[in-house]
């Protein structure tokens, strides 16, 4: 039986990288893309397009028999920085999303669902260093509380009523084609393009603040990977750790100067830095990668490098 995906959330950072590579997987006129507002014009010609509050579940629903939906993945979220400036919108939106999708999943309306957690689980009490996948989970932004009970309410409708539901503990995502979106890990986004356009990046993270960090080819490709894994393989229904490297701003920049030899960055720590320093600082994903596969293709220099072309083409 062929797969009928909706993509709820499809305009954000990572909904409109999936979403394109689901429907070169899958067939364009198989993958709904959906948000609140319409998408980039890639999207919107490429397969069809739906309106969708993620907290109204009747007009999910109405989508969901429209195109016979077999599988969510549902991206849509306020994320880490955005959610602590509005706290009662970012848990709404997070927490009502998730159970709107799991009891249509629960109902039998679909099949199978795709919910992305985040390393805001992890909290100051938290190990820093190679972080395992079962540990202390003290989140202290909105962000990571939304995050965290909704690992436990994905686990809960597997375990009470066998919802086939997924999900990966992302880490920083870094591309080149959607521009940052609100996260705390964003200053590794804009620093490609503030090297092209101006030469010069004010970061709001200190110099040696280290963080797990992916490219969104690997966070694309893992997302795909787990949803494709066969029920016995996914062992973890809360959410699995997911990582490929580790830096610091400065190293960053060391990277893009290799490069850019003029490219200056200076420092200037705002209302981030707390949250980034109650963060891991590297993840053990050792468990993903035993129970279905993961591996990991860029990191550092070649993701410098694969950015910085494909940002020098596009300019």
């Amino acid at each position: 039986m062929k797969e009928i995906i909706l993509v709820i959330g499809a305009s954000g950072q990572i909904g409109n990288e999936l979403t394109q590579s689901l429907r070169v997987l899958y067939g364009n006129n198989n993958v709904i893309a959906s948000d609140i507002r319409e998408g980039g014009k890639e999207m919107m010609v490429s397969g069809p397009f739906e309106i969708i509050d993620a907290t109204d579940k009747e007009t999910i629903l109405k989508v969901v028999k429209k195109y016979k939906v077999s599988q969510i993945y549902l991206l849509a979220a306020m994320l880490s920085a955005t959610a602590e400036k509005f706290p009662q919108k970012g848990w709404d939106l997070n927490m009502n999303s998730l159970l709107n999708v799991l009891d249509l999943a629960k109902e039998k309306h679909i099949k199978q669902v795709y919910w992305p957690s985040s390393i805001a689980v992890f909290g100051p009490s938290s190990p820093k260093l190679n972080t395992p996948q079962k540990t202390i989970m003290e989140p202290s932004t909105v962000y990571g509380i939304s995050k965290i009970s909704g690992e436990f309410w994905c686990n809960y409708y597997h375990e009470k009523f066998g919802v086939d539901v997924r999900s990966l503990r992302y880490p920083g995502i870094i591309s080149w084609k959607t521009q940052p979106g609100g996260g705390t890990t964003d200053y590794a986004v804009d620093i490609y393009f503030k090297a092209i356009e101006e030469g010069k990046l004010e970061c709001f993270l200190s110099k040696n603040t280290r963080l797990p960090m992916m490219y969104m080819n690997d966070a694309v490709a893992a997302t795909i990977k787990i949803m494709q894994a066969k029920p016995s393989e996914v062992k973890i229904r809360t959410s699995y750790n997911l990582s490929a490297m580790d830096f610091t701003p400065k190293e960053i920049a060391s990277e893009i100067k290799k490069h850019f030899p003029n490219f200056e960055i200076t420092y200037k720590p705002d209302f981030r830095q707390e949250i980034a320093d109650s963060w891991p600082s590297s993840l053990n994903d050792s468990e993903a990668r035993k129970d279905w596969g993961w591996q990991h293709k860029y990191d550092l220099t070649s993701m410098t490098e694969d950015i910085l072309e494909n940002l020098s083409t596009k300019k």
